[in-house]
């Protein structure tokens, strides 16, 4: 089930170093490599801004100064991003979403990982979950063998389970994700800070186990821009209309 409350902010994941993606990486960050004439990231911003979206954060790391030149204050697509550059090393998917909470608010929120294309109308999601989050699951491409999650019945994920989808990189959170985020982490937390680095995973697979993560399977084309042949074939593909 969803809430009525329409989402009016995003998070794009744009701070990954790409090392599968290079040479292309060397010289540009993998969300700004064109693909069917734009930039991966540019998809993304327009649907966001098509289903009423009007704030998105954008984290950034390597070449970070390459996306305020490339994108500006997101007036183009009548958004307004904010930029957060997290430093030299990326604070990883869990730390890059709690650095940007004080940016994105306390209400749910679109998150997009930058590198990753597909043709789903995100106004499906413009509507945010009841659930602490909500995760677009497609099946398992070839380089993903035994996937991520599984969607029971009632939509609800789980970690374990028969039939397990791959996490397409989209979902609407909820900042509550993260109240007592350490304890979730573990072992781990020993590792972290400041500022906290640790990824999403963990926290996630927390709430599952209190059946606070729900999830739908998208089957429509999605592409994990992971390699240049990934990214030449995605192209051959747009351009080709």
């Amino acid at each position: 089930m969803r809430d009525r409350v329409s989402l009016r902010r995003a998070m794009i994941f744009a701070a990954g170093r790409g090392e599968r993606m290079r040479p292309l990486t060397d010289t540009t960050p993998k969300p700004l490599l064109v693909v069917g004439g734009k930039p991966l990231i540019e998809w993304h911003l327009e649907k966001l801004a098509a289903i009423g979206i009007e704030r998105v954060v954008i984290n950034t790391s390597h070449l970070a100064g390459q996306f305020p030149l490339a994108l500006g204050d997101g007036s183009r697509w009548n958004l307004a991003i904010d930029y957060i550059d997290e430093g030299p090393v990326p604070l990883e998917t869990g730390g890059g979403m709690l650095n940007a909470l004080s940016l994105l608010g306390k209400a749910p929120f679109l998150l997009v990982n930058g590198d990753i294309w597909l043709d789903m109308d995100f106004s499906t999601l413009a509507q945010a979950p009841q659930s602490l989050a909500h995760l677009v699951m497609v099946a398992n491409p070839a380089h993903v063998a035994n996937g991520d999650f599984a969607i029971e019945a009632d939509g609800t994920l789980v970690d374990q389970g028969p039939g397990r989808l791959t996490y397409s990189g989209i979902g609407v959170y909820r900042a509550e994700l993260f109240d007592g985020w350490q304890l979730a982490l573990g072992d781990q937390s020993a590792r972290l800070g400041p500022p906290p680095r640790f990824p999403l995973a963990p926290l996630l697979r927390n709430a599952m186990r209190q059946r606070r993560i729900s999830g739908e399977f998208f089957a429509g084309r999605w592409v994990d821009v992971g390699t240049p042949q990934r990214l030449a074939d995605l192209d051959t593909v747009l351009r080709a209309g």
